[in-house]
C-alpha cells in the first residue's frame, strides 16, 4: 500500500485561519488537557495555545526533513552541552508569523493579551550563559538561512540553580523548570540508545587475522531522544533540538521490593537516570566529576549512534560520512566525541586505522571559547579508564601517533612535545580535552578577532605553528529576531517604518538609520521610546525588588556571570566614588544614575559569592541615605536569565562590558545591548573591538589597558599598593569596604577580597580604576545633552549589522561546514 501524502494526514492546515486556532486551543483545553474551557485560566489558554501552535510546528518540522532527504543534504551536528533557548511561545509565534493572528485571537475569544499569556511559561533549565545562548542563537540563525542540521544535547530536569538572595548572599534553589512538564518537546519513547560505561576490554583476533576489542561487564543507560522544534523566521523551514534524557534499562528490583528494601529496589534505576538531572552537578568531590564526565560521554554517544542510523539509511560508504556529515564541538565538553566516533569505526564498522583516523579528522570542528588557561578542560587518565576503558586506549593511540608526527617536525625539542601531548604527565595524569579536540579536528576557529590571536600566540600557540591553516576566527553573533524584534517590539517597529523590515532577515539594513540620527524629530520618537520602556521597567523591578527605581536616572547595567574577570568589583568602586562624590557634595550638579548588576555566581567560586554580598551589602547603603535619594541606586538584579533580558534591552542606556583586556572570549551581551541602543562603556577587550570598529570611537567609551598592555604591566612587576595610595578617591572607596563601612555586623567579611586588591589585583581593577572614572565622568557629560546620546544610541543601533548570527552561521556554513542553504 503506498504512503499517504503529508497533506492527507495533515491536522493542521498549512494556511490557518482565527477561527481554526481558536478551534485548536479550545480543543486542547479540553482533549489533551482535560479541562472545562468556559472555565479556563491562564495557565490553560497557555497550554492551549502552545500545543496549537506546535501543531502549526511539527508538520513544517517534517516536510522540513522530508527536504533534507530528497536533497541529500550535508547536515551540520552542532553539539553542546548547554543550550539557553529562553522562553518558546512568543519567539515561536513570531518566527511562524502568526503573531496579529495569535493577538486578535486571544483578544477576542479569550479577554487576555499575549503578554499575559506568556508570563505563564517556566524559562527552559537548559543552560547557563553565553555558551549556552551563543548555541541557541546559532540554531535559530540555520533555521532561518534553511541552513540543514540539528542542536544535540541534554534535556536537564534541573537546570543549573534558580539563583534567591537572602540577607544579601546568593541562595541557591533548584531550578524545576519541568515541574509542569515541557509540552514543546516530543518524547521519541521509542528511540532509545544504549549508552555504555565501566567494564573491561577483550582483545582477541577474528578469522581474518585483525585485532578485535570487545567492551564486556559493563553498565548501561538508555538515551531517550527529546526534540524541542526550532522554527525559522517565516520561512516555513523548522529543525530541533534533539535532547537527550537517561532511562533506566531496567525497572526496579523486585525480589528487593519484595523483601522490604524498598531503596534498594530502585537504586539502579535512579543512579543511572541521575545523568540527565542536573546542568552542571558540582564538580568540587570525585562523584561531581565523575557525573560532569558521565554526562559529557552520554551525550556523545547517543548523538553518534543517531548519526550513524541516518547514514546506513542512505547508500554511502562509511569513507563518505563526512560528505553526509560534520559535527561542531561547542568547546570542549564534547570533545570525547572524537575516540568515539574512532571506537565505532574501528570496533563496529571493523575499518582500519588509517581510514577510520582519515574520516573522523574530516568530520570535527572545534569552536574554543576561552582564553584561561585554567578554563581549559582537562579528565584524570584514572577517571577515563575507569569509565570509558576503550576509549583511553584509542586516545592513547591517537597521541602516540601525534607526538611521532611532532617528533619528526620538530626533532630533539622535546619540550614542545611535553607541551603538545594529549596527556598532561605529573603525579596525577590527564587527558587533555583541548589538545584532543585541536588533533581531531580540522578547523580551530576562535570566536573574535582578539580572541583568536591570543589563542594562537599563546595557549595554542605550538598547535598554531604546526597547524596553521586549522586555525580561524569566526566572531560571535546573535539573532536580532528574539533580541531586537521580540525584546523592544516598539522600537522595532520605529525602524522598520523608516528602513522596512528586511532588517529581521539581514541586519546590515540597520545602516539606513544612519542618516535618521540627524533627524531632530526622529531622536524625540526615539527617546519617547526608551522613556516608556524605562517606566516600564521601573515599575516591574519595584514590584520585584520593592526597591523604587526612577525612570528620570540613566539606566546603566551590567549583566553576566560573577566572575572577578569581568570586574563587577570595578562597578563597585565607581558606585562608591560617585557615593562619596554625592555625599561630599550634596547640592553639586551630579547626573541622576541607577546601576544594576545582574549574575549567577558558580556555587563553589567563593570570591564571586563574596562579590554579590558586596553589591547588596553597597546597594543597603546607597539606596537608604537620604543625603544621597534619586540621584543614585544600586541594585543587584537576582536570577538573571534570557527573560530578564528582554526586560532590559529597551530600557538600558549604558552597558557595562568591563572585563580586564585579553580575558574575555567575545562576549554576547555587547552585541545585545549595543543593537538596542545602549552605549558602551568598556574595554578593548573580545568583541568590543570589533564593535568600536563598527560604531566609531565616538559613540563608545573605551577605557583601560589593552590585552598586551596588561600582560607587559604583569611581566614589569605590578604593584597595586602603589595605585591604592596615590589616589585618595580609590583609597577611600577601597578602605570603607575594608573597614566594615557597608557591613558593620561583618566588618572583616570582605578582608580576603581587599587583600586580593591590594596585594596581587591579577584582574586589574586598580589599574584601571582612574581611566574608568575619567569615562565615567565623560558618560554623565554627555548624557547631560539627551539629544547628542539619542544620536550616539541610534548609530550603535544602525551599525550592529556585524554581529548577527546570521552572518556568523553562514560563514561556518561557507568555511568550515562546506554545506548550503537548501533552496
Amino acid at each position: 500500500m503506498p504512503k499517504p501524502a503529508l497533506k492527507k494526514c495533515a491536522l493542521v492546515p498549512e494556511h490557518i485561519e482565527k477561527a481554526d486556532l481558536t478551534q485548536s486551543i479550545l480543543q486542547h483545553i479540553v482533549t489533551t488537557l482535560g479541562y472545562d474551557c468556559e472555565r479556563s485560566g491562564l495557565d490553560n489558554i497557555y497550554q492551549g495555545l502552545a500545543y496549537a501552535i506546535r501543531d502549526y510546528l511539527i508538520q513544517a518540522w517534517i516536510r522540513t526533513q522530508q527536504q533534507y532527504y530528497a536533497h541529500k543534504a550535508k547536515r551540520v551536528y552542532y553539539l553542546s552541552l548547554e543550550f539557553l533557548p529562553g522562553p518558546f511561545l512568543v519567539n515561536n509565534i513570531l518566527n511562524t508569523g502568526l503573531e496579529p493572528m495569535v493577538r486578535d485571537v486571544l483578544r477576542e475569544d479569550f479577554d487576555v493579551e499575549l503578554e499575559d499569556v506568556a508570563d505563564k511559561e517556566w524559562e527552559p533549565g537548559l543552560g547557563n550563559g553565553g555558551l549556552g545562548r551563543l548555541a541557541s542563537c546559532y540554531l535559530d540563525s540555520m533555521a532561518s538561512l534553511k541552513i540543514p542540521g540539528y542542536g544535540y544535547g541534554i534535556r536537564y530536569a534541573y537546570g543549573i540553580f534558580r539563583q534567591g538572595v537572602e540577607e544579601g548572599r546568593q541562595v541557591e534553589k533548584p531550578d524545576n523548570w519541568l515541574r509542569f512538564g515541557n509540552l514543546w518537546e516530543f518524547q521519541r519513547q521509542f528511540h532509545l540508545y544504549r549508552v555504555r560505561f565501566g567494564g573491561t576490554i577483550r582483545e582477541w583476533t577474528d578469522d581474518m587475522g585483525r585485532s578485535r576489542y570487545s567492551w564486556m561487564h559493563d553498565e548501561s543507560v538508555n538515551a531517550m531522544a527529546c526534540d524541542i522544534l526550532a522554527p525559522g523566521y517565516q520561512n516555513k523551514y523548522v529543525t530541533n533540538m534533539r535532547l537527550w534524557v537517561a532511562k533506566s534499562t531496567g525497572g526496579f528490583n523486585l525480589d528487593y521490593f519484595n523483601r522490604g528494601d524498598y531503596v534498594a529496589a530502585i537504586k539502579d534505576k535512579i543512579d543511572s537516570e541521575t545523568i540527565s538531572m542536573v546542568l552542571y552537578p558540582g564538580d568540587e568531590s570525585d562523584e561531581g566529576k565523575e557525573l560532569r564526565f558521565r554526562q559529557q560521554y552520554f551525550l556523545v554517544s547517543a548523538t553518534l549512534q543517531d548519526i550513524m542510523r541516518r547514514h546506513r539509511k542512505s547508500s554511502m560508504t562509511s569513507d563518505q560520512l563526512p560528505q553526509e556529515a560534520v559535527i561542531q564541538l561547542n568547546e570542549t565538553h564534547p570533545a570525547i566525541a572524537i575516540p568515539e566516533l574512532m571506537r565505532l569505526l574501528l570496533d563496529i564498522e571493523l575499518l582500519d586505522w588509517d581510514r577510520a583516523w582519515a574520516i573522523t579528522t574530516r568530520i570535527f570542528a572545534y569552536t574554543n571559547h576561552t582564553v584561561l588557561p585554567e578554563a581549559l578542560e582537562k579528565w584524570p587518565v584514572d577517571l577515563v579508564g575507569k569509565l570509558l576503558p576503550r576509549h583511553m586506549m584509542i586516545i592513547y593511540e591517537i597521541n602516540r601517533r601525534f607526538l611521532e608526527d611532532v617528533a619528526s617536525r620538530y626533532p630533539g625539542d622535546n619540550e614542545r612535545l611535553a607541551r603538545m601531548s594529549i596527556i598532561e604527565e605529573g603525579p596525577v595524569r590527564y587527558v587533555r580535552m583541548s589538545h584532543l579536540a585541536i588533533v581531531g579536528s580540522f578547523s580551530v576557529n576562535g570566536v573574535a578577532a582578539l580572541h583568536t590571536e591570543i589563542i594562537k600566540d599563546s595557549i595554542f600557540r605550538d598547535f598554531n605553528e604546526m597547524w596553521p591553516w586549522k586555525f580561524n576566527n569566526k566572531t560571535n553573533g546573535i539573532t536580532p529576531r528574539r533580541f531586537l524584534l521580540q525584546a523592544n517590539p516598539k522600537l522595532s517597529s520605529l525602524i522598520t517604518g523608516k528602513v522596512g523590515d528586511g532588517w529581521i532577515r539581514e541586519l546590515d539594513q540597520l545602516r539606513g538609520l544612519e542618516k535618521y540620527a540627524e533627524d531632530a524629530g526622529f531622536r524625540e520618537e526615539w527617546m519617547r521610546l526608551r522613556r516608556e520602556s524605562k517606566i516600564k521597567l521601573a515599575g516591574r523591578l519595584e514590584g520585584a525588588l520593592g526597591a523604587p527605581v526612577h525612570p528620570e536616572s540613566m539606566f546603566d547595567v551590567q549583566v553576566k556571570r560573577i566572575h572577578e574577570y569581568k570586574r563587577q568589583l570595578l562597578n563597585v568602586l565607581h558606585v562608591i566614588t560617585r557615593y562619596n562624590r554625592i555625599k561630599a557634595n550634596p547640592g553639586g550638579s551630579h547626573v541622576p544614575r541607577t546601576v544594576m548588576i545582574g549574575g549567577k555566581a558558580a556555587p563553589g567560586y567563593h570570591t564571586a559569592k563574596l562579590i554579590i554580598k558586596l553589591i547588596n551589602d553597597v546597594g543597603s547603603v546607597v539606596n537608604t541615605d537620604p543625603d544621597v535619594g534619586p540621584l543614585l541606586k544600586f541594585l543587584f538584579l537576582p536570577n538573571y536569565s534570557v527573560s530578564l533580558t528582554e526586560w532590559l534591552l529597551p530600557a538600558a542606556e549604558l552597558s557595562e562590558q568591563i572585563s580586564t583586556a585579553g580575558m574575555e572570549a567575545s562576549g554576547t551581551g555587547n552585541m545585545k545591548f549595543a543593537l538596542n541602543g545602549a552605549l558602551t562603556i568598556g574595554t578593548l577587550d573580545g568583541a568590543n573591538v570589533e564593535i568600536l570598529e563598527e560604531v566609531g570611537e565616538e559613540n563608545m567609551f573605551i577605557f583601560g589597558m589593552t590585552a598586551e598592555e596588561v600582560a607587559n604591566r604583569r611581566a614589569q612587576g605590578y604593584n597595586p599598593r602603589e595605585v591604592f595610595e596615590a589616589d585618595p578617591e580609590l583609597k577611600a572607596a577601597v578602605d570603607m569596604i575594608a573597614h566594615g563601612f557597608f557591613n558593620p555586623q561583618e566588618p572583616t567579611l570582605y578582608h580576603g577580597l581587599v587583600h586580593n586588591l591590594l596585594e596581587t589585583d591579577w584582574f586589574m581593577v586598580l589599574a584601571d580604576y582612574a581611566a574608568y572614572m575619567r569615562r565615567q565622568e565623560e558618560v554623565d557629560e554627555v548624557y547631560r545633552d539627551q539629544h547628542d546620546w539619542t544620536r550616539r544610541s541610534i548609530l550603535n543601533t544602525a551599525r550592529m549589522g556585524k554581529f548577527s548570527s546570521d552572518r556568523a552561521v553562514l560563514e561556518y556554513a561557507k568555511e568550515i561546514w562546506k554545506t548550503k542553504p537548501l533552496p
